[in-house]
């Protein structure tokens, strides 16, 4: 598995098609495996590279401390590593928030922005639950955990599929490559630290900001006040999907993703 060293850790990414280069950002607790319902599909069209942000995945030592600032200059450093010049950009959650500090932090490197279900700051509710979420994370059982966490990110459609909630579960509780307490902890506090609404009329890059009908992170308002702004951006909501609907619905996000960017 292809890693390369950065600023004290060992980052795992992978390179996947052809075409103009895209990487794609992972949110709170994931890592690149997230997007692996559309990455076929947007493989077939770019050239797709992934990266587990420290305290996640395959990059190591899981538990290196860091910043949203951080993992921006983390993806920047990938980008260099891989000889491109300029580069679009897909994030999610929190991965939308390294696609912004990015943008801010290394414009003359970024082509375009996907920013999914995602804020220029968390705000008090959300920063308060992630808390609650980093503490439950060790004294719980790990598939009592996630099934909590998908009561909050995955849509009432999805949840009624017992078959499909329970194999999405079982998945994820034996993933090999979850983060510890600590890594998670320090995800949480990157994004409690993170806000750069006053940062936003910097960015020059165009800007497609998606947001699910049904999220309860990130309601559909605060996500069009959002892409309001930003100086180059257009929204579009996608009906019926939670926060996570690259899970949920990978081919509408690969669609509007391609159609954005293509």
């Amino acid at each position: 598995m292809p890693s390369f060293h950065h600023d004290g850790v060992d980052l795992h990414y992978e390179v996947v098609g052809t075409g103009a280069p895209v990487l794609l950002v992972a949110g709170l607790a994931a890592d690149s495996t997230f997007f692996a319902p559309a990455l076929r599909a947007l493989a077939a069209r770019f050239s797709v590279v992934t990266i587990d942000n420290r305290g996640s995945g395959r990059t190591q030592p899981m538990e290196a401390p860091g910043s949203i600032a951080t993992m921006a200059d983390d993806c920047m450093a990938l980008v260099r590593h891989l000889d491109l010049n300029r580069v679009s950009l897909v994030g999610h959650s929190m991965g939308g928030m390294i696609a912004l500090e990015c943008a801010i932090r290394h414009a003359e490197r970024i082509d375009r922005l996907v920013l999914a279900a995602t804020a220029p700051y968390a705000g008090p509710r959300n920063n308060d639950l992630f808390a609650t979420w980093v503490q439950l994370y060790p004294a719980v059982e790990r598939r009592l955990w996630f099934r909590n966490l998908f009561h909050w990110v995955l849509s009432p459609r999805f949840l009624a599929n017992t078959a499909s909630l329970g194999a999405l579960i079982e998945l994820a509780a034996m993933y090999p490559h979850q983060p510890t307490a600590r890594a998670l902890a320090q995800q949480v506090a990157a994004v409690a630290g993170f806000d750069v609404r006053a940062r936003l009329a910097a960015i020059r890059a165009p800007a497609l900001v998606i947001g699910g009908a049904r999220d309860l992170l990130f309601s559909l308002d605060d996500t069009a006040a959002f892409a309001a702004a930003l100086p180059s951006a257009t929204f579009a909501a996608i009906d019926g999907a939670a926060h996570s609907f690259p899970i949920e619905a990978p081919d509408e996000l690969s669609r509007r993703v391609v159609a954005f960017l293509g």
